[in-house]
């Protein structure tokens, strides 16, 4: 691997950078979004217990919004219970708004990750072919040179690509989840709230 990092010459160094900081936002976005944590499987019947037990109090209701995504806006239509359902609605809507925002965060850096590594990648082939035209000289072409120039400007490329794609796929497929999470939590708050119109 050093040999290689050798080889790509030193603009290999920010597709590095960029490729740390894809797998730190894959990681942390995978452990995040996973259902269980956004929306709970028994969450909702867990809520309509508490309202069908008249059990609803500060402390379960913050419980309640510091439990997940979801448990946030459910928390928030159990504050505005007393309320008109259509204010209930816009409130949840409100929260919601927030917790789509958190649900996609770092997915904007992710995109542009994947739209930057194949440009630096082509940077780093420009700076390879730079090196191979300097290899040349009135009384031939120094091999070595020419070697490192085409090195580096192969590495690079390959190096940008190789960055891009995962990302690039990545970043699509968190955003369906998160589309889906959060249609997941729409339905969880309409049921809450038809179930609060229905006491």
């Amino acid at each position: 691997m050093q040999a290689i990092i050798a080889d790509a010459g030193w603009p290999i160094w920010p597709l590095l950078l960029l490729s740390v900081v894809a797998i730190a936002i894959i990681i942390e976005r995978t452990l995040s979004l996973r259902s269980a944590r956004v929306v709970p499987a028994h969450l909702v019947k867990d809520v309509e217990r508490m309202i069908k037990a008249e059990s609803i109090d500060l402390d379960s209701i913050e419980r309640l919004s510091n439990s997940s995504a979801c448990g946030q806006v459910l928390a928030t239509i159990l504050r505005e219970r007393r309320k008109p359902v259509e204010e209930v609605r816009l409130a949840a809507e409100e929260t919601g708004s927030d917790v789509a925002f958190a649900l996609q965060r770092f997915l904007p850096v992710l995109a542009t990750i994947g739209t930057v590594a194949p440009l630096m990648g082509l940077f780093g082939t420009v700076v390879g072919m730079i090196e191979i035209f300097a290899a040349f000289e009135p009384g031939g072409a120094d091999p070595g040179q020419l070697a490192r120039g085409i090195s580096i400007a192969l590495y690079n490329a390959g190096f940008g690509i190789l960055i891009a794609i995962p990302a690039i796929i990545a970043h699509r497929m968190f955003r369906v989840h998160v589309d889906h999470l959060l249609m997941r939590i729409e339905q969880a708050a309409r049921q809450v709230i038809a179930r609060l119109d229905a006491r």
